[in-house]
């Protein structure tokens, strides 16, 4: 399996008042629908999300738990955006450290588990968060500081790039952080009407999912060149697996993702 990550503008009193209260009290889960106008399709599965999210353990590791459900709530309220392989958390040189926010800096140690990485680790995990002081940082440094470019072009290659960028100009103008995450979102190459998401994928820029599908034909079309195929024959075949089926919004909502890309 691949890595489907995503970027989430959400500042860390939202983090609270999205998620964490809501644990403590779901009936609040009815009046955030109503003041943000979130539709019964959504706010029932927000609702999943915060009973799921309240089966936690003291012993799970935070960020496939509260971490990843803190980044599915935020879906259900504002725009996020997807980038297929490519994230902070694979950063090895630690250039970007200075950026990051912790989670026992952001909240109370009650509310965290035993085990926080504040990384990626495995699928369906959150990763870094960027607090929204340091988003101003990053998008300013992007542009003076080479090494930093650098850094950021390399990790977000093949103009992913532009999605990250979108993201963190996204937050700094609504003053929020950036809370990253996988597999919130997974887009079929194939057939983006196929694709699965746990929140609501209306909330997710398309220009990422895009990206990935151009880069998938293009790979096809270079191994039947290769093999002496058919213009078409391997895309025409092609099966693509999504294990989070249960998460499929197709059922309720047909013709999802042709609404959202026109395609």
């Amino acid at each position: 399996m691949g890595w489907d990550i995503s970027y989430h503008p959400i500042s860390e009193k939202q983090i609270s008042e999205w998620y964490f209260d809501v644990l403590e009290d779901q009936s609040l889960i009815d009046k955030l629908a109503t003041e943000y106008k979130i539709e019964d399709f959504y706010k029932e599965k927000y609702k999943e999300t915060i009973a799921v999210g309240s089966e936690t353990k003291d012993t799970d590791i935070f960020d496939k738990s509260h971490g990843y459900y803190a980044a599915v709530a935020q879906g259900f309220f504002q725009k996020f955006f997807y980038t297929r392989g490519a994230a902070l958390s694979f950063s090895e040189s630690g250039l970007l450290e200075s950026y990051f926010k912790n989670w026992d800096q952001i909240l109370p140690k009650e509310k965290l588990t035993s085990n926080v990485n504040n990384r990626i680790i495995e699928n369906y995990c959150s990763g870094v968060y960027i607090p929204a002081n340091m988003v101003v940082e990053l998008l300013k440094d992007y542009e003076v500081n080479a090494e930093v470019k650098n850094e950021l072009d390399n990790l977000f290659s093949f103009d992913r790039i532009n999605v990250f960028l979108k993201a963190l100009n996204y937050a700094k103008d609504n003053e929020l952080g950036l809370l990253e995450a996988t597999e919130v979102v997974e887009p079929n190459p194939m057939d983006l009407n196929s694709s699965s998401c746990y929140s609501n994928l209306f909330n997710c820029d398309p220009e990422g999912a895009m990206l990935y599908k151009k880069a998938a034909m293009e790979q096809i079309a270079e191994i039947e060149k290769r093999e002496k195929l058919k213009e078409g024959e391997i895309s025409s075949n092609a099966e693509y697996k999504i294990t989070n089926v249960e998460a499929d919004d197709t059922p309720a909502k047909k013709g999802f993702w042709k609404k959202l890309f026109g395609k």
